[in-house]
């Protein structure tokens, strides 16, 4: 018998939530929109990820729910953002989405733009 391992969700923090609230207002669109949750690339600091509002659930998509808002991941990203934290911020390191991601590997130190293995 093989047990399917259970996917750990993938959360907005109430900062994060609010800021996606207000995006959706501004754009007039209603609950039926989703923020999508992708991975864009990967350098050696870490992962890039990418972030959208979204209608269309495609096929081989995650949904998720978090503070009330529906969160969409492909199937392609998913493992690597399995158990993130979006959070916004606004301190001394700038302003804008942070993804929180325990799969993150530590980042390399690069010397002259690239890493050694």
């Amino acid at each position: 018998m093989t047990i399917e391992p259970k996917i750990q969700m993938i959360s907005l923090s109430p900062a994060a939530a609010d800021v996606v609230r207000n995006m959706l207002k501004e754009r007039n669109l209603d609950e039926t929109h989703a923020l999508r949750l992708y991975i864009a690339g990967r350098t050696c600091s870490g992962f890039q990820y990418g972030m959208a509002l979204d209608k269309e659930v495609h096929e081989n998509d995650s949904t998720f729910e978090s503070q009330g808002l529906k969160l969409l991941v492909d199937e392609q990203s998913l493992p690597y953002m399995e158990g993130c934290l979006v959070d916004f911020i606004d301190d001394e390191r700038g302003k804008g989405f942070l993804v929180e991601n325990p799969n993150q590997a530590p980042a390399c130190s690069c010397d002259g733009g690239t890493c050694g293995s």
